[in-house]
């Protein structure tokens, strides 16, 4: 038997950044974020020799353990074996599980796509899968991020594992207590058509640590950062305008928008922005995009950007002059998906 999953990565649109604690605690946060066809993968097959095998395909890491109920949390595979402790612990009445587990994630960690989270996510689908376990789309999101934030001590928002496991255009509303409201989009398909021809994603080529930029936003607002705080507001209200401008079809705001959340983006941190990523936002700005941003916390990773009518082109040909990558944005409709291969 050979059991898969897959999850998509995301673009935050709007509204990044208040999904993270304590703002989110405090004054409630919104996330505008759509996910794309980039996915991360996991494969189960199930072994009878005690031992356990974890591979991370596109890291070319791999170790092999004697099947215990809790792995050793040390920097190898760490994100694997977050989950499978997990799951033994509670579902599993702590009785060790002897299976192989390889993995493959199609954005490099540090994208700034929510790599990392949608692993998670992908894993978690896959034991639910074997395991038969009763776990729904609240439940499979709040578990991953419960194992990535809390078991793990990773510090990131909410949003990542609940855009992987619900999949499509989402609204999300993060309040104090772990709470989590995700509003699905309706959108017309023309908008979307739209959409994923005016976007355009840029690869840095550089990954970054997120946490250090999260933990300085986090600091902010604990410290009462007067200019931190008013940006993170700002971005909330970026969140609203951004769904308003989709369901209407006002695509003719969302550069705009993406402009807006962008300068109160770098507000909210030290970090967020580089030499390098103002060079290249302003760029694209000359060559016909009317906004952009920096996917996920900031400092590297993807770069979004809106380009209307037929300015991608101009775009896309300045991009390639810093070295990085252009990639194809399709929107996937589909969140976590699992299945038993036969």
């Amino acid at each position: 038997m050979i059991i898969r999953s897959k999850a998509p990565l995301r673009i935050g649109l709007a509204g990044g950044g208040t999904d993270v604690s304590p703002y989110s605690d405090i004054y409630g946060g919104c996330i505008l974020n759509a996910t794309i066809n980039k996915y991360a993968y996991a494969t189960i097959i199930p072994r009878r020799d005690n031992k356990i095998i974890l591979r991370a395909m596109d890291r070319n890491e791999s170790i092999e353990l004697e099947s215990e109920s809790k792995l050793a949390i040390d920097g190898k595979l760490d994100l694997l074996k977050g989950v499978y402790n997990r799951v033994v612990k509670d579902f599993n009445h702590n009785a060790p599980l002897s299976f192989e587990l390889n993995t493959y994630v199609d954005a490099p960690p540090g994208s700034g796509l929510g790599s990392s989270s949608t692993l998670v996510v992908a894993i978690v689908g896959a034991f639910t899968e074997w395991l038969g376990l009763p776990l729904g789309e609240y439940d499979i999101a709040h578990l991953a991020y419960d194992i990535e934030r809390k078991d793990l001590a990773m510090a990131g928002g909410k949003q990542d594992q609940y855009a992987a496991t619900f999949g499509g255009w989402n609204f999300m509303e993060f309040y104090k207590d772990d709470k989590v409201i995700v509003n699905p989009l309706r959108i017309r398909p023309e908008y979307l058509q739209e959409l994923s021809f005016n976007i355009v994603m840029y690869y840095t080529g550089t990954s970054r640590l997120s946490s250090t930029i999260i933990e300085a936003q986090s600091s902010n607002v604990t410290k009462k950062s007067d200019k931190s705080i008013e940006a993170m507001h700002n971005l909330k209200e970026q969140a609203y305008m951004m769904k308003e401008a989709i369901l209407k079809g006002e695509l003719s705001r969302i550069g705009d928008i993406l402009d807006f959340g962008w300068k109160n983006k770098k507000a909210t941190a030290s970090g967020v922005t580089s030499d390098i990523i103002d060079t290249i936002y302003e760029s694209a700005m000359k060559a016909g995009a009317t906004g952009g941003k920096i996917s996920g916390a900031g400092g590297g990773g993807f770069m979004t950007f809106y380009c209307p009518g037929n300015t991608r082109y101009k775009v896309i040909e300045v991009l390639n002059t810093f070295g990085g990558e252009v990639h194809n944005l399709e929107f996937s409709k589909y969140g976590l998906t699992s299945w038993v291969a036969k």
